[in-house]
């Protein structure tokens, strides 16, 4: 079972979430890079640009779950059945989000943080790296070929 309160299950979590999405956000932009360097490399300097876009969306990270719809460390602030929170998991020896949740507000958070947070990062190293794959194949044909 969870030892701590829920003050500092709130933390854990908060930190959790953050730091996974902290690191997913690095892994899609070293994806993308890779993919520019090795699948275009004319356009080499474009490295400078996503180097910016990196640090200016690992800056906003934490933004998201402030300003986004009823996010789970603002649950102070609005009736338990309306918001996302943090909680203890199913297996009660850690804690996340909550993701059994009543109320519709909390259900559109929880897929938004979902879609666009997991889903689409995921994507797009996918892409990045079938991308990758695909060059090298070319290449190794083409080498084969000369």
């Amino acid at each position: 079972r969870w030892l701590f309160n829920q003050a500092v299950c709130t933390l854990y979590a908060f930190c959790g979430v953050l730091f996974g999405l902290s690191s997913l956000t690095s892994l899609t932009v070293l994806s993308t890079v890779c993919c520019l360097k090795v699948c275009y490399p004319a356009y080499g300097r474009c490295w400078d640009v996503l180097s910016e876009l990196y640090l200016h969306s690992v800056n906003r990270t934490p933004l998201f779950f402030f300003h986004g719809p009823d996010p789970p460390l603002l649950g102070k602030l609005c009736p338990r059945t309306t918001c996302a929170h943090y909680g203890p998991e199913p297996y009660g020896t850690a804690c996340c989000i909550t993701w059994k949740v009543a109320s519709r507000e909390a259900m559109l958070y929880i897929l938004a943080l979902f879609i666009f947070c997991y889903l689409l990062p995921c994507l797009l190293i996918l892409i990045s790296y079938s991308l990758i794959l695909w060059t090298v194949r070319v290449s190794r044909r083409a080498v084969r070929q000369h």
